[in-house]
């Protein structure tokens, strides 16, 4: 929308986090299609393995940890759990790992698959929150979208997504799933599309799961 409204404007999208700073940052110029979930790492950024005990190769198909080493804190004062949770030393260096899981890509680059605390358990299989938002944000006729979980008898949990459409969008729960298809796996596709007026995000921007979850239930009870 920003490249729509604006000619010729340049946009950077970044990553990181108050234990790490930048982590990584895509910039999308004139005549270029905005990308967004994976990002040019800043130096000291990486990905270590699922279980915190190596870094990973480019082209490593492993879903790891988004880290960073550097300039980065010692540990949280008084919480030695946690320290050794988010701050491990790996191949001898101290690394921060806020809680992204991620892939590093053959050609350096690092995608971003989503929080690890939001991950979605639909049928034995592991689902990014994120990834499926990023799927559905890429139509045309959608603003902002939220994906969560909520109870499946079949699933376990089904993953549900919350659409907020732009002001003349207009779409269907069916088409914008079978637009999904284009963009991720099946199995991660969304089982339940709701549209909404207003997508609830933090003033900082970040999205309200809790809300979303609470929507997600609405016509269950």
């Amino acid at each position: 929308e920003l490249k729509t409204t604006f000619e010729g404007v340049t946009i950077r999208d970044s990553i990181g986090s108050s234990e790490t700073g930048v982590q990584g940052s895509n910039v999308s110029g004139k005549g270029e299609r905005v990308s967004t979930g994976d990002f040019e790492p800043a130096p000291g950024s990486t990905v270590i393995s699922a279980d915190m005990d190596q870094k990973l190769t480019p082209g490593s198909n492993e879903i790891g940890w988004f880290a960073m080493s550097g300039r980065v804190p010692l540990g949280y004062f008084g919480d030695a759990a946690k320290t050794s949770k988010t701050f491990p030393v790996i191949e001898h260096v101290r690394m921060s790992v806020p809680g992204d899981r991620a892939r590093l890509l053959s050609d350096g680059r690092i995608e971003v698959l989503g929080r690890d605390s939001v991950t979605i358990n639909s049928g034995g299989e592991k689902i990014f929150a994120e990834e499926v938002e990023n799927a559905i944000k890429v139509h045309e006729a959608v603003y902002d979208a939220v994906v969560c979980g909520r109870p499946s008898e079949r699933w376990g949990s089904e993953v549900v997504a919350i659409v907020q459409l732009v002001s003349d969008g207009s779409i269907d729960s069916a088409a914008l799933i079978q637009h999904c298809e284009n963009h991720i796996a099946r199995y991660k596709l969304p089982k339940v599309v709701k549209f909404v007026s207003e997508v609830l995000r933090s003033p900082a921007g970040k999205p309200d799961y809790r809300w979303a979850a609470s929507v997600a239930i609405e016509d269950e009870t």
